[in-house]
């Protein structure tokens, strides 16, 4: 357990907090998705997310100060890839927690809302099915 314990420093927790960060944002999200199956060009991954290049760009930097994105040169374009294959493997499970942990998800298991609150809501966890306390 201890060796376990020492792989988990400040210096590690504090790189897997900025990678997280980076990726806390859902046009880099969607950048790195682009990016984990192919290599684009900025004008490409622009047209994926329905930005401006300019916009896109800052994403990239801030993909690529993070360490998820490498890029490379091509006369005037530059173009983009996912800098380690376990970024696609980040994002899957991301997306399997998220809704995992998502209201819908634990709307069988959460106190019904009082009969004031929100009439629709209250109608579509009636018809989920409740846990069987005593």
């Amino acid at each position: 357990m201890g060796a376990q314990m020492d792989s988990w420093d400040a210096e590690r927790a504090d790189r897997a907090v900025a990678v997280l960060k980076a990726v806390a944002d859902p046009s880099r999200y969607r950048l790195l998705w682009a990016l984990g199956g192919a290599e684009l060009p900025v004008s490409a991954l622009a047209e994926i997310l329905g930005a401006h290049v300019a916009a896109t760009s800052q994403h990239l930097a801030k993909l690529r100060a993070a360490g998820l994105v490498d890029s490379r040169r091509e006369g005037t374009r530059i173009f983009y890839r996912a800098a380690h294959p376990g970024v696609r493997g980040l994002l899957e499970e991301a997306s399997v927690v998220a809704l995992a942990v998502s209201p819908d998800a634990t709307a069988a298991t959460a106190p019904a809302p009082a009969a004031e609150a929100a009439p629709a809501r209250a109608t579509r966890r009636a018809r989920a099915p409740r846990p069987v306390t005593d």
